[in-house]
């Protein structure tokens, strides 16, 4: 696994979203009241980022027709969605952001 550093993850407020750019294709980086969370950013239903989505309750809403994901495990939580999302998992080190892709893509 490698890691990726979130540019400028720390200016996140409390229920947000950030679109990152990576091989592995972009990562849409969340901050809720308990931490960072990352999950793929294109909607698993129609191609839409859901970095441009809203955030409310600890779920992502698609900007395209309001399918809900959850931020921390990626499920879908209702219609049109019904395939989850990937994660990636995140950490904070010396208030660095990093977000973990599979080895093999390179940013």
């Amino acid at each position: 696994m490698q890691w990726l550093e979130v540019t400028g993850g720390d200016d996140l407020a409390i229920d947000d979203v950030m679109r990152i750019e990576s091989a592995a294709g972009p990562i849409a980086v969340y901050r809720l009241e308990d931490g960072y969370f990352a999950t793929q950013d294109i909607c698993t239903h129609a191609v839409a980022s859901l970095a441009e989505g809203f955030v409310e309750d600890g779920r992502i809403e698609c900007p395209l027709h309001a399918g809900t994901f959850c931020i921390r495990t990626g499920k879908a939580r209702t219609l049109p969605a019904t395939i989850p999302l990937t994660t990636y998992p995140v950490r904070v080190d010396d208030g660095r952001i990093l977000v973990g892709v599979p080895d093999g893509t390179d940013t």
